[in-house]
């Protein structure tokens, strides 16, 4: 028989050694209780100053209110500070070298249920903005300081919180090793929703993840259009005002927004141009979002088809990720996608998801980057800040295991398995970090609350 060359785009045939070795080989280099290490990096900026500079690029009228969310509480500090975090993790912390395609944001409330194209519900990471290619552990620790932060906020005990972060990085590091003795195409579509549970051992969520279902079953366009419009004079429907967070806007920048849904639909599979055909577009209004995003350009867009059914779509803008100066530090470059970040966005969720928004695109307007998708699609989360001692740590397997699965999407489970290893040494540093960096959050956020007591910095409270 002939021998067949090596092919470009796959796998080397078998060599000496293995991924696993090589991962288990790195423990020497950054042996894994280093991860408890959390040193003050030099010139790290003041959490004020690091809030100021983030605001910069985004709407004035509208940082005040980012502002007051950060303050609401240390975990809210958290969820706006994730350049921050990276510059800690890129300066204070050791990187393993194994690279994955990174949420950039792996909070605990970043984690979520949403409608598949057949109306079922996945559980997944549903948050990619500062998505980019980085060291996997920056993810896992990210969310296993929320974890923390969430449960303090709750009012668990400190072993309580201790133990859903290393609950959070035991789990994570079980699935890799699971996914790692699985076959290439098994694992890559591996943990069913069925089996999550089960397979994390969260069977105290049961009851919380049944009634975040029933309510994100509800949570679709139709619902949103019924309660957020009204008819029109054309016999369509239009949005209506509802201050602070939904506006209409003039007709110059509505027909810009609606113009770029033609580039749009140029960035997604021929085969779903026909549905988009179906509808019309009949309004554009500007629409909040959520504590990191605040202050960056979102519009939702109104979609009516024959039967005046509704399908809206989000059109949210996409700014370069903020993990992106900090990669460098820790052996990575800088995220680039062929200069537009809404491609990045798309590439990335796609990257982690096992499944993705069949109507997940990009688009510019006026020059600016912004990602598409539908808006409400039986979106539904738990709010970690919420759940009682005993369901806290079962959540904290849970999103471990998921984000292990959606790491795995990028990173060989095999190298990382091979250097978390089997016993709990990660898990413990894991465990050290988080306790460790949700101190540094919430002296942070007592400093951002005394800048916004003192005047220094403007915050609308409550939004």
């Amino acid at each position: 028989m002939a021998r067949i060359p090596q092919v470009e785009g796959f796998a080397r045939r078998p060599r000496a050694g293995s991924p696993k070795q090589d991962g288990k080989a790195l423990r020497e280099q950054v042996p894994r209780g280093a991860h408890a290490v959390l040193d003050t990096p030099p010139g790290r900026p003041d959490a004020v100053t690091a809030v100021e500079e983030s605001g910069r690029g985004r709407l004035p009228g509208l940082v005040p209110l980012r502002v007051g969310r950060m303050a609401a509480s240390p975990f809210a500090f958290l969820r706006g500070s994730a350049g921050l975090m990276a510059y800690d993790l890129a300066h204070g912390t050791p990187a393993t070298g194994i690279g994955a395609q990174l949420c950039g944001d792996a909070h605990a409330a970043n984690f979520g249920l949403y409608g598949d194209a057949r109306g079922g519900l996945v559980m997944d990471l549903n948050d990619f903005d500062e998505t980019a290619l980085g060291p996997w552990e920056w993810d896992l620790k990210r969310l296993a300081a929320s974890l923390v932060l969430a449960g303090r906020e709750a009012g668990a005990s400190e072993d309580d919180c201790r133990e859903a972060a290393r609950d959070a990085a035991g789990a994570y590091r079980r699935t890799m090793r699971l996914l790692a003795r699985m076959p290439a195409a098994d694992a890559w579509n591996a943990i069913a929703d069925e089996e999550l549970v089960s397979h994390a051992g969260a069977k105290d969520l049961v009851g919380t993840l049944r009634t975040v279902s029933e309510k994100a079953r509800r949570n679709t366009s139709a619902r949103f259009a019924a309660k957020s419009t009204e008819p029109d004079d054309d016999g369509g429907r239009r949005f209506v005002d509802a201050p602070p967070v939904l506006r209409r806007v003039g007709d110059t920048e509505a027909a810009r927004v609606a113009a770029s849904l033609g580039p749009y639909l140029q960035t997604l599979p021929e085969d779903r141009h026909p549905l988009l055909a179906r509808y019309a577009v009949h309004d554009v209004a500007f629409r909040v979002v959520g504590t990191g995003s605040v202050g960056t350009r979102s519009y939702v867009v109104l979609l009516l088809d024959h039967r005046n059914e509704p399908l809206v779509l989000q059109v949210k803008e996409a700014r370069p990720s903020v993990l992106g100066p900090h990669l460098p530090a820790a052996g990575f470059p800088e995220p680039g996608d062929s200069g537009h970040e809404g491609r990045r966005v798309v590439r990335g969720q796609k990257r982690m998801q096992v499944v993705s928004d069949i109507l997940l695109g990009w688009t510019s307007v006026e020059g600016r980057h912004f990602q598409v998708r539908q808006f409400r699609n039986r979106k539904g989360s738990v709010d970690p800040a919420e759940l009682a001692a005993d369901q806290l740590d079962d959540y904290g397997r849970m999103t471990g295991a998921l984000l292990a699965r959606a790491h795995a999407h990028s990173a060989d489970p095999r190298a990382v398995t091979g250097y978390c290893g089997k016993n709990e040494e990660l898990d413990e540093a894991v465990g050290a970090f988080a306790a460790a960096y949700a101190d540094r959050t919430e002296a942070d956020h007592a400093a951002l609350v005394t800048a916004v007591r003192s005047g220094r910095l403007a915050a609308e409270l409550g939004g």
